[in-house]
């Protein structure tokens, strides 16, 4: 068999294998809430795959992979950072439930900031749903043809139709039950992958690659140190698992997905390192060429990795896409639904964004600006839930931190952002600078209002 049959069999069995697999009915609370068929909340080792996989996205193992080959092992530990958001985004959804008791996101913010919060804010997790689709089905295309290409584009629509399908019968559930299966997968080919790339280089050589400056990547590791107080609030794949079990299970499972991930990505950049050593030219798909260089095996190998892990996203993006449209956005504008209504939407919108969301996939978007942009935008989540409790609750301290993020996310986007706000002279110091200095005013924003209300309340008294 050629590479390409393979490749092409390999996506065979992979869609055959996910849609045996995965539940074939799933009730109301399984569709929602990733019960079992007895009622029961997921397992500790079941919600812990659940998120390490979620969140190892195939752009995401792309991109560690890119930045390594760019910047070495500081490259791998820049883009980890991010993985460090999830035991934090635990111990804030923690104490936002143990404290104030939050039933959800959402709810949480109609409850504390008003409607107008809640409204907000499912428009800016719509979007970075949106995003999830194309960035993950993409780098999937990309093993079997050029971006545009009629192999990238039916691979791509094929691999969304495979995961539409079981997402759309068993929801959350299934994407749930599927993420075990696929990070078994990613496992035993990541350490396939291992096993081919590092024994052409002494260790030393790996670790020891890259500057620890700023023009040497530095710059872009602080970025991630920043917005990860921000980042994993607009994702619902990684927030809506915060609220499926009791708040202990939940907090363990958050900080060792969280650990194995910062690990998992940073041993991936090894495969980006290994194609600066061996002079490769910079693309925005490293592994490819990485698996393309070692043969047939490595590039199977590579996209099973990739497969799997985007396949892992994506049905987690789909169900939190069902969640948001059937049971958060009615109970926020006051809509009551029956069950088979809910459902229907939920399989509607589903269907609707797997279609929508694969259209910037023909446009050849960049897979990092996913992360980098959007993580940017967001940057006024951060004292809304980690400040929350800090001072009075005032609806205008989330308008204010909020749209102060978006607007300074909108500036940097169209560069518009002056360049004396850049902190140092390496590729990311424009992108550092706007967060570090949106977050501090991202902050004053939030507390202000707060602490305006808190003196005038003294004032009366």
């Amino acid at each position: 068999m050629t590479s390409n049959e393979v490749m092409w069999a390999f996506l065979t069995s992979y869609a055959i294998l996910m849609f045996l697999l995965s539940p074939k009915f799933v009730d109301f609370s399984g569709y929602f809430r990733g019960t079992n068929k007895e009622g029961k909340d997921s397992s500790l080792p079941l919600l812990t795959a659940t998120i390490f996989i979620s969140w190892i996205f195939a752009k995401s193992v792309t991109n560690a992979a890119n930045l390594g080959a760019q910047y070495g092992i500081v490259g791998g530990f820049a883009y980890a950072t991010y993985w460090l958001c999830i035991p934090l985004a635990g111990f804030v959804i923690y104490r936002l439930r143990k404290k104030f008791g939050a039933k959800g996101i959402i709810p949480f913010l109609n409850h504390n900031y008003g409607p107008w919060a809640g409204i907000f804010f499912t428009l800016a997790i719509f979007t970075r749903l949106f995003n999830e689709i194309w960035s993950n089905t993409s780098v999937v295309g990309g093993y079997f043809g050029a971006s545009g290409s009629t192999p990238f584009i039916l691979a791509s629509v094929i691999f969304s139709v495979i995961t539409l399908a079981y997402s759309v019968r068993g929801g959350l559930r299934s994407a749930i039950v599927t993420d075990m299966i696929q990070s078994i997968i990613f496992i035993i080919f990541m350490v396939a992958v291992f096993a081919l790339v590092l024994p052409n280089r002494p260790m030393t050589d790996y670790v020891q690659s890259g500057n620890w400056t700023l023009l040497g990547g530095v710059d872009m590791l602080l970025v991630s140190a920043v917005q990860i107080f921000s980042y994993p609030f607009h994702d619902p794949v990684l927030t809506d698992r915060g609220f499926i079990s009791d708040e202990k299970k939940m907090l363990k499972a958050f900080i060792i997905a969280g650990l194995a991930g910062f690990v998992s990505i940073v041993l991936f950049s090894f495969v980006g390192i290994y194609a600066k050593m061996e002079g490769m030219a910079l693309t925005d798909n490293i592994p490819v060429a990485v698996a393309q260089s070692l043969g047939t095996a490595a590039l199977v190998i590579m996209a099973g990795i990739m497969v799997s892990s985007a396949g892992s996203t994506l049905d987690s993006a789909l169900s939190s896409i069902a969640k948001l449209s059937a049971i958060d956005v009615p109970h926020l504008l006051g809509i009551r639904l029956t069950k088979k209504k809910t459902r229907f939407i939920a399989m509607l919108t589903m269907v609707l964004f797997a279609i929508l969301g694969n259209l910037p996939m023909f446009f050849g978007t960049s897979i990092l600006s996913a992360t980098t942009i959007s993580g940017t935008m967001v940057m006024g989540f951060a004292p809304i839930f980690c400040l929350h409790g800090f001072v009075p609750t005032n609806k205008w301290s989330f308008q204010l931190s909020f749209w102060i993020g978006i607007i300074i996310g909108l500036l940097y986007t169209f560069g518009l952002v002056p360049s004396i706000f850049a902190i140092g002279a390496g590729d990311s110091a424009l992108l550092l600078g706007t967060n570090v200095y949106g977050l501090i005013l991202c902050t004053l924003g939030y507390l202000l209002p707060g602490l305006l209300e808190k003196f005038q309340s003294k004032g009366v008294e």
